[in-house]
């Protein structure tokens, strides 16, 4: 179970984003003007009790319109070995000390706890509440339905629109599935036609609407 401290960090986290987010290849935003906010998500907890895992979703107005993008981070005590490319910075945790953010995309706790999610194996929490669960996170069954006993991430690749992790059996060496996170975030019900499932969640628009899309989903 995830503890949410509340204290101080420094930097702060869109602080970190700030300076990561205008080198995405989904960014859409102006580089020399980045404007973020939070605009909502959820948490999943790590079974071992050691990792932090949030899936954020900021906001960026220095465009020609605003932009939401979802963020996953994981939160460590030590650096994540083989994980540099995923790396976002680190920052002081007024109770926990020194902590490396990481793009979840290349943490292997994140990736795992995503797919058991969308198995049925693990319970969206609230972004800011210890120990409380988020109804409002949709798990939604595609045609063929998660299978468990996915693990990765095996490589990822970053598009226009979105991350790409490539997961499979645990034993296997040669991933079989994608496991795909929508970094720009659009609202609308998407679509099960192909997928084995996929994760819909809102997020709070510029003006204050609420809007809801898909997250994550994952196919052949």
């Amino acid at each position: 179970m995830a503890i949410i401290h509340r204290t101080t960090l420094s930097p702060t986290k869109l602080e970190l984003l700030a300076d990561w987010l205008p080198l995405r290849p989904w960014y859409r935003g102006s580089e020399k003007s980045v404007a973020l906010a939070r605009a909502g998500g959820f948490r999943l907890d790590d079974p071992e009790g050691e990792v932090g895992i949030e899936f954020m979703v900021v906001t960026d107005g220095s465009g020609d319109g605003p932009v939401s993008y979802l963020v996953p981070l994981t939160y460590r005590g030590a650096p994540l070995e083989g994980a540099e490319a995923g790396l976002i910075g680190t920052l002081e945790h007024g109770v926990l000390g020194t902590r490396w953010v990481y793009d979840g995309a290349h943490d292997p706790v994140l990736v795992e706890q995503l797919l058991a999610l969308l198995a049925g194996g693990a319970v969206a929490q609230a972004q800011s509440e210890t120990d409380t669960p988020d109804p409002t996170v949709e798990v939604r069954a595609g045609e063929r339905g998660a299978p468990a006993g996915l693990t990765g991430p095996g490589s990822v690749a970053d598009t226009a629109g979105g991350t790409e992790v490539a997961v499979g059996p645990v034993g296997l060496d040669a991933p079989v599935l994608a496991l795909t996170l929508n970094r720009v975030l659009h609202p609308g019900d998407g679509s099960g036609e192909g997928l084995f499932g996929q994760v819909l969640a809102g997020w709070s628009a510029a003006d204050g609407a609420v809007e809801r899309g898909v997250f994550a989903y994952l196919r052949a």
